[in-house]
């Protein structure tokens, strides 16, 4: 086994309450249940020792191995190849697409498509981020491991032919975990089904009943994913990111995490090792966007509803939003490190929760705020209710914007008057006072008018450099900034204002390399952190967008499909690329992906805009 495989080594299967992370050697080294912020049962990416892993692979031998997704679907296969035979591992989850439960299966089908192949079977848990201990009770059906707050069963399906009863014996490792040693030949199959919270022993799986909910969770993937409409040029990327958005959805709520990993390193050996198994206003708000993009409605409208519980409870407490919440909307991520565990290749602390929820990010208002304008021009009109509560979010941003905050990257150097945040204040304004004027609904226009203006005469005034010729990421310094590379595309500036192209031209000097895009110089900007970090996606994506919406067409396709080179080998995309290529913070990112649908769409309008000789295609 890989004592740590590089991030970018994984797949991601789930049920949309929770998911696992399964490396291209058959581990499944990142697994939390019931849900994507529960404590882990599975670790070992974060420690090898004692986080705990489930692994199934060739028992020694020379073997080659390959990882695909099968088509348009959330099944993954592990292949490995040797001179006697091809084996697969095919690892889903069975979705529960419904009401929150505690019970949860991941199930792993073995077998063998031609010649012969031993596989080990090695499944050791580790409770509550591997802080509990437990006992494991072997029984005729399986494994039974028990915990003080937390159950696990594994089932062995007996199926694998002449070789498999014998082999399948289980035998405790002397760790509290199990292994298991099966042979099979060509056409054998069988498995294991790792059931959580469970009411009972272990069951007894057939064959027959695992081949079948691997056809029912195959067919709900292709079901949802074939009601994309998008037909554009980049269709298999585009539809894996969707399916990746999906698998980070939690169904019962609608809320997206961010990722489903926590502590991943965006610097190896570092001490950037965030949890993002939360629910960003801004991320969520960018997703419907994307999703929209696609023509998926109740997965916007879904997260839109989840919204307004939030701006609802933001009222009543006459305070304002948080930055994140928790899947099921409460407000609780105190921040804790994990002393215990090693880090993914020393990368310490780990930590759980997240200590930014509580800052200042003046932005998210008008993130909220764009997707609600966005979703009612798709037919999902404010109701009465919801206008009343977000237009008491707008009152309290209209004596508010005017404030230091912590930025949209979260740094721990202090508030500044960070550009970005003025940004998409004048977004929330703008957007809100459209809504108004189109459904003619009650609204103090004049005041949030007044404050719209206010705001863009400040970014013009105090958030230009004249100096460095470009606008900077906060007042008064001289640091320029990626995320101000969506400026054009939510329509504060032209794309051929002087302005901007002289922006535009400062970052392609300064924060460029090969077409990846730094979000800042860390250097050059202390943000209270130690170490660098590498280059991150969704401000590639941004800048995609940018050099399309500036004329740069041929620039804005070449960087994208550059991009799409460093994905890993099925389509995902962490966080951050680091200066080998290598993926570096959490996996997978959703920032990362709702950005390359955002891309890959507005891209295609352009080009096809371009092809008729209409000219550039209007922000939306």
């Amino acid at each position: 086994m890989d004592a740590y495989p590089a991030i970018e080594a994984h797949g991601l299967i789930g049920d949309l309450q929770t998911a696992a992370l399964v490396a291209d050697d058959g581990t499944v080294d990142w697994f939390c249940a019931p849900r994507f912020d529960s404590p882990s049962l599975f670790a070992s990416l974060l420690d090898r020792e004692r986080g705990g892993r489930f692994r199934i692979a060739p028992d020694g031998g020379d073997h080659v191995r390959r990882q695909l997704y099968l088509p348009g679907t959330a099944v993954l296969i592990t292949r490995f190849m040797s001179a006697e035979g091809v084996g697969e591992v095919i690892d889903f989850m069975p979705v529960r697409d419904g009401a929150a439960t505690d019970r949860h299966l991941l199930v792993r089908v073995v077998r063998v498509v031609r010649g012969r192949m031993r596989f080990a079977v090695e499944c050791r848990p580790a409770f509550d981020y591997g802080r509990q201990e437990h006992k494991a009770e072997i029984t005729d059906d399986g494994v039974a491991f028990r915990g003080d707050s937390a159950a696990l069963n594994l089932s062995i399906v007996r199926a694998l032919g002449a070789h498999g009863d014998e082999g399948a014996r289980l035998r405790e490792d002397g760790r509290g975990g199990v292994r298991a040693v099966v042979t099979a030949s060509a056409g054998e199959a069988g498995g294991v089904v790792l059931e959580t919270a469970p009411d009972g022993p272990p069951a007894r799986w057939t064959r027959d009943a695992v081949l079948a909910a691997l056809e029912e969770t195959r067919d709900f993937w292709r079901g949802w994913v074939g009601r994309s409409t998008y037909r554009g040029r980049w269709r298999e990327m585009v539809e894996r990111s969707a399916i990746a958005l999906k698998l980070m959805t939690y169904a019962p709520t609608g809320a997206l995490v961010a990722a489903p990993t926590a502590g991943l390193p965006e610097q190896v050996g570092g001490e950037r090792n965030w949890d993002y198994r939360f629910t960003w206003v801004r991320d969520a708000s960018f997703s419907v966007r994307a999703l929209l993009g696609l023509g998926f409605v109740d997965e916007a409208e879904a997260f839109l509803t989840w919204l307004g519980h939030r701006v609802r409870e933001a009222g009543e407490r006459s305070s304002p939003l948080q930055i994140m919440y928790r899947i099921d909307g409460s407000g609780d991520l105190a921040e804790e490190e994990l002393g215990h565990l090693d880090g993914y290749l020393g990368s310490r602390p780990v930590r759980v929760g997240n200590g930014a929820a509580t800052q200042v990010q003046l932005d998210i208002y008008g993130e909220a705020l764009d997707a609600v304008h966005l979703a009612d021009a798709h037919g999902l009109g404010v109701p009465h209710d919801g206008w009343t509560h977000l237009r008491g979010i707008v009152d309290w941003l209209t004596g508010h914007w005017d404030q230091r905050d912590a930025g949209l990257w979260e740094t721990r150097g202090g508030p500044e008057h960070f550009v970005y945040g003025r940004l998409i204040s004048w977004v929330a304004f703008d957007r809100a006072i459209r809504l108004a004027r189109s459904r003619g609904l009650p609204a103090d226009l004049a005041r949030w008018t007044a404050a719209r203006d206010a705001v863009y005469e400040q970014v013009m005034e105090r958030g230009w450099n004249a100096g460095r010729g470009a606008f900077v990421q906060h007042y008064g310094g001289r640091v320029l900034d990626a995320s101000l590379l969506y400026m054009p595309t939510v329509g504060f500036i032209a794309p051929r204002d002087p302005r901007w192209v002289s922006t535009l031209r400062a970052m392609d000097e300064e924060l460029v390399s090969d077409s990846l895009v730094y979000r800042y110089d860390p250097a050059a900007s202390p943000d209270g952190l130690r170490g660098s970090e590498g280059t991150f996606s969704i401000c590639t994506f941004w800048y995609v967008n940018a050099l399309a919406r500036s004329g740069r067409l041929d620039d804005a396709r070449l960087t994208f499909e550059k991009m799409l080179t460093y994905s890993n080998h099925l389509g995902l995309y962490s966080e951050e690329i680091g200066p080998t290529g290598r993926q570096l913070g959490n996996f997978p990112q959703a920032f990362s992906h709702l950005a390359l649908i955002t891309a890959a769409v507005d891209l295609d309008r352009q080009l096809d805009r371009a092809s008729s000789g209409r000219g550039p295609a209007a922000p939306r």
